[in-house]
């Protein structure tokens, strides 16, 4: 075991934090939770359990630095990586953005969000990855659909659809974001076509032929499953909006950070545990202010389990332009926005100008993404804040003596 004498920070050698973070939620009550409910956790679920409470600790090994200042050694432990990990996003973070840097087009963005009646949560809770890859792909069919229309867009655009699963109390609610480019490429291949002012197609419209197209790809490919629902589902309304989102930079960059790397809960919203009970923030969206909620700590981590995606199950997928057997098409519209140089939009998106801002949102608690290796790789002293350090020793996971 390593030296009780030596520090071993919560966070790769960032000075201790005393706020509670959900690592330690998942040691204190994780426990109970298997006792009660262990037969039936899916197996992403139980990695999930096991990866944050392993999280940045001894287990998962680490580096031994010394501070040349002070003196004092200290340990960086590693993280742990799970996608469910409020911890692990930073570098990862910054990395697919560098990877989108040839797909986010100049121009300007619609955001969608396509919602599922409640009647419908119980089945998509047994049926998790057919129900979720269904739902995006019959969001995104059904903006395409649309926009081919030639009274409405007559092009196709690109669509990056990220699946939610939660709303600020950690309840189940299954939902779709779509980002969707303000225009697109006509059917020749030869002209950009924008989309006429803040609109794009018709929210009710939409609406409908989401969950028409949900119905019947639901009947056709699981008709035992189709026949188990209620008829008065589908005459219900699936989509909760459609807005116009904004020009270029700010518009990708507001989106990736809101809905892209978002999780059910950030270490930031969760205020205190006792003995029984966690206590965390949530905003009201009708009221627009922030409350408080305490929960037995087993419901907190039942309702946080909830929103552990199944293994192998892409949460973020792409459409139309954005998708992979269109990259011509996505390259050739890069062209087409720059040449014709479009009044309403800001010029061609630097992917530099996005990673710094992204900087400045991990200032923002709600958003704090805080990486393993970008900080592993300059740690600071967490007795005396000292950046000069010496690496004396380095053990791979499991292995810390």
């Amino acid at each position: 075991m390593v030296d009780s004498n030596i520090c071993s920070p919560s966070r790769n050698g960032r000075l201790p934090k005393a706020d509670i973070e959900l690592a330690d939620v998942v040691r204190r009550f994780g426990p109970e939770y298997r006792s009660q409910y262990g037969q039936v956790m899916m197996p992403s679920q139980k990695r999930a359990f096991s990866d944050i409470a392993a999280c940045c600790t001894e287990e998962l090994g680490g580096k031994l630095h010394q501070c040349d200042d002070c003196g004092k050694p200290f340990w960086c432990f590693h993280c742990c990586r799970n996608r469910a990990c409020p911890k692990c996003h930073g570098k990862q973070t910054q990395e697919w953005l560098e990877k989108r840097e040839a797909e986010l087009l100049p121009c300007v963005y619609f955001h969608a969000v396509a919602t599922v009646p409640s009647e419908l949560r119980g089945v998509f809770e047994r049926h998790q990855k057919y129900m979720y890859g269904l739902l995006m792909k019959v969001s995104a069919e059904a903006v395409k659909e649309l926009s081919a229309k030639k009274r409405l867009l007559g092009a196709l655009p690109g669509i990056l659809a990220v699946l939610h699963t939660w709303n600020g109390q950690l309840g189940y609610h299954p939902h779709v974001h779509m980002l969707i480019t303000g225009g697109g490429i006509t059917t020749d291949g030869e002209h950009w076509e924008p989309a006429r002012g803040e609109f794009l197609v018709p929210v009710g419209v939409l609406s409908r032929k989401i969950a028409a197209k949900f119905r019947d790809a639901l009947e056709k490919q699981k008709p035992d499953l189709f026949a188990s629902i209620p008829a008065a589902v589908w005459h219900r309304e699936w989509v909760s909006f459609l807005k116009h989102y904004g020009h270029g930079n700010d518009a990708v960059l507001n989106y990736l950070s809101r809905y892209v790397f978002r999780i059910a809960i950030s270490n930031a919203r969760i205020l205190g545990m006792d003995d029984t009970h966690v206590t965390f923030r949530y905003k009201d969206r009708d009221a627009d202010v922030w409350r408080t909620m305490r929960l037995p700590g087993v419901e907190f981590l039942r309702r946080f389990l909830q929103h552990v995606l199944p293994r192998g199950f892409h949460k973020v997928r792409y459409y139309g332009l954005w998708h992979h057997s269109k990259r011509n098409l996505s390259s050739r519209a890069w062209l087409l926005l720059i040449l014709q140089k479009p009044t309403d939009t800001a010029g061609p998106l630097k992917i530099a100008d996005l990673l710094e801002a992204l900087g400045q949102l991990a200032k923002i608690d709600d958003r704090q993404y805080p990486g393993d290796d970008d900080q592993a790789d300059r740690p600071c002293c967490p007795h005396c804040g000292s950046t000069r350090i010496t690496l004396l020793a380095e053990w791979p996971r499991f292995s810390v003596p």
